[in-house]
C-alpha cells in the first residue's frame, strides 16, 4: 500500500538524518578538538541506525531514504515512477525533518544554514565515489544474499566514512538536509549541487556495472 510505504520512507528517512545530525552535535560537543573522536560516534550511531531501520522498514517500502536508491528501482522497472517522485518527495521531506529534530532535542535554531566548507572535486569525486560503492552493494546483496542487506548497507556507509575525503553522504535527500545545519555534519549550501550530481552519476554507474556483474531477477523472473 502507497500510503504506509510513503510514510515508512518519511519517518525513515526522518530518524536516519536525525541519527546523522544528532550524532554529529553530540560528538564534536563531547570532542571539541578532537575530529577524528567525533567521527567515530557519527559513524557507529549512523551504522546502527541504518541497520535497524532497514530491518524493521524493508518489508514496508523497501527502506530507501535516498532519491539515488529510488531512481535505481525506477529505472529496474520495479517501482513505478509516479510512486518514485513520491517517495523522493517523502524523502526529502523526512530528512529536513529529521534535521529539524536534532537541533530541537539540543536547543538549537530549527533551521540553520550550513557554514562546514565542502568543496572541490576530490570531495565531489568522493561521493560519485561512496554513492556507486551503496548502490552496488545493495543491488549485488540482494542479487547474492538478500538477507544480509541491512547488514552490507550499514557496512558500506561505516567504510565510506572513513575512506572517502567527503566521509560519504551517498544520499541527495539527506545532502539537501544537511545544509540546513551548521554543525559538524553540514554541508554549505553551494557545494551541496555538485554533491547531489556526483551522487546521482555514482548511482547510475552503479547500475550499469550491476547488469554485467549480477543481473538481477526482478520477483516472479524465471531462473
Amino acid at each position: 500500500m502507497l500510503k504506509r510505504a510513503l510514510f515508512a520512507e518519511t519517518l525513515g528517512s526522518l530518524l536516519l538524518t536525525g541519527v546523522v545530525i544528532g550524532s554529529g552535535i553530540l560528538g564534536s560537543g563531547l570532542s571539541p578538538h578532537n575530529g577524528a573522536v567525533a567521527l567515530i560516534g557519527n559513524t557507529a550511531a549512523t551504522a546502527a541506525i541504518l541497520y535497524v531501520l532497514i530491518t524493521i522498514f524493508g518489508p514496508i517500502s523497501g527502506a530507501h531514504f535516498n532519491p539515488a536508491v529510488t531512481l535505481i528501482f525506477a529505472l529496474n522497472k520495479e517501482i513505478r515512477w509516479p510512486a518514485a517522485c513520491a517517495y523522493g518527495a517523502a524523502q526529502v521531506i523526512g530528512c529536513i525533518g529529521g534535521a529539524m529534530l536534532a537541533h530541537a532535542m539540543f536547543e538549537a535554531p530549527l533551521l540553520q544554514v550550513s557554514a562546514q566548507d565542502r568543496s572541490g572535486l576530490a570531495k565531489t569525486l568522493a561521493e560519485a565515489v561512496a554513492t556507486f560503492a551503496l548502490v552496488l552493494t545493495i543491488l549485488g546483496t540482494r542479487s547474492a544474499k538478500p538477507g544480509a542487506t541491512p547488514a552490507a548497507v550499514a557496512l558500506v556507509i561505516t567504510a565510506g566514512y572513513w575512506w572517502t575525503s567527503s566521509t560519504s553522504f551517498a544520499n541527495p535527500a539527506i545532502t539537501i538536509a544537511r545544509a540546513l545545519t551548521d554543525s559538524f555534519a553540514g554541508i554549505r549550501p553551494v557545494d551541496a549541487p555538485g554533491f547531489i550530481a556526483s551522487q546521482l552519476a555514482g548511482a547510475l554507474a552503479a547500475l550499469t556495472t550491476s547488469k554485467f556483474l549480477f543481473p538481477y531477477k526482478r520477483h516472479g523472473e524465471a531462473t
